[in-house]
């Protein structure tokens, strides 16, 4: 079963004055949807757009698995544990909240940045926080995150191209850019396919795009 949920259906927040304009897939802060709290382990998956000097000042999370795909632009991460580094397109970066940490997440470029930031519910609260930046990921290098039972597949296909989407009990595809086609379904940039059971499931390139596909294991359900 495939439940498609459109980029216009996004829930809008952030704090658009402060130049943060955020688009909210699931039940969100202020936003409370008791049917739309999770899918998986999967508990957020915000489109953020940060103005030039703007950011999240310094905040907390607590077992939480965070991690982040820069689409453009420059984004400086800062925490509580002393880890600081700056994440580009095509890195992949993970912060693991475990039992508690703070951090700063800031545009200090003078470009605008946009990316997609997803929050993973771990299976087993608590711990030590870790902080993790993977440069560069390639398309054949899946990025896990055993702490949620989840996996994390990068696809750019080119125009007409195909790709397998993995067999799974929960299959999370989000497009990050262009537009591909997800069992019969076009899908534009901020568009995602909940896929239950997926089996045999195919993405086709309707153009150049980027997806990101999350397969989550029955122990991260």
């Amino acid at each position: 079963m495939m439940d498609v949920r459109r980029a216009d259906e996004r829930y809008r927040g952030g704090d658009p004055a402060a130049g943060i304009d955020t688009r909210h897939a699931f039940s969100f802060g202020p936003h409370y949807d008791p049917g739309n709290l999770r899918f998986g382990p999967l508990i957020a998956c915000n489109e953020e757009r940060l103005a030039p000097g703007a950011g999240f000042d310094e905040h907390p999370h607590s077992h939480t698995e965070i991690v982040t795909w820069v689409v453009e632009g420059e984004l400086t991460h800062r925490d509580s544990a002393g880890h600081e580094s700056v994440v580009r397109p095509g890195d992949v970066q993970r912060l693991s909240s475990a039992g508690g940490v703070r951090h700063v997440e800031r545009n200090d470029a003078d470009v605008p940045l946009a990316f997609v930031q997803m929050w993973l519910a771990p299976i087993d609260p608590g711990g030590d926080p870790s902080y993790e930046t993977v440069r560069g990921i390639a398309d054949s290098t899946p990025y896990a995150v055993p702490e949620a039972g989840a996996m994390l597949h990068v696809r750019r296909l080119g125009a007409g191209e195909r790709t397998a989407v993995p067999d799974a009990p929960h299959v999370y595809v989000h497009v990050v850019r262009g537009e591909a086609r997800l069992d019969g379904e076009e899908l534009a940039p901020g568009d995602a396919a909940r896929i239950t059971d997926a089996k045999d499931v195919e993405a086709v390139g309707v153009t150049d795009a980027e997806l990101l596909m999350w397969v989550f294991s029955p122990g991260g359900q």
